[in-house]
């Protein structure tokens, strides 16, 4: 299934990313972020805006409008089991992403193991967004993987 990528009005991705307008629309005309117009405003990838924004500002994960949205979970525990029934992750990409510290730990007990409920949210959202089998979804540092010359979300 292929994703189709999502274009936001270049003010709102600006807004959105704490970028400058007059930077967004540099990039555009560098090639680096692609842009069309809609209803003759100017639109721009979101994903493209997003890779921008964590070269350019050194984003970290919690930073992204994605994580800032399950911000209120933040420190949650929740039992790696039910993580994966709640959100439909599968149990050992959930242990993957613990292990490499994309998820937090909160905890142990037995081979119960307790993780942050935010990092889990915002993980699933990215893995809704663009997960399928053998795909890289994170970088070392929890942010959105991007490979270079490659659209998102395909």
């Amino acid at each position: 299934m292929v994703t189709l990528p999502v274009f936001l009005p270049l003010s709102e991705a600006a807004r959105k990313y704490g970028l400058e307008e007059a930077r967004l629309r540099q990039l555009v005309e560098a090639g680096k972020i692609r842009a069309g117009t809609v209803t003759g405003e100017v639109v721009v990838s979101e994903d493209e805006v997003r890779v921008e924004a964590i070269q350019e500002k050194g984003l970290r994960k919690e930073d992204l409008p994605e994580y800032q949205k399950h911000a209120h979970l933040k420190g949650q525990a929740i039992w790696i089991r039910k993580a994966e029934e709640k959100y439909g992750i599968p149990n050992q990409t959930l242990w993957r992403w613990m292990k490499a510290g994309i998820i937090a730990c909160l905890g142990k007990s037995g081979n119960k193991v307790l993780v942050d409920e935010a990092d889990v949210a915002y993980c699933s959202e990215i893995y809704r967004q663009r997960g399928r089998q053998g795909r890289i979804l994170f970088n070392p540092d929890g942010t959105p993987y991007n490979p270079k010359n490659r659209p998102l979300g395909v």
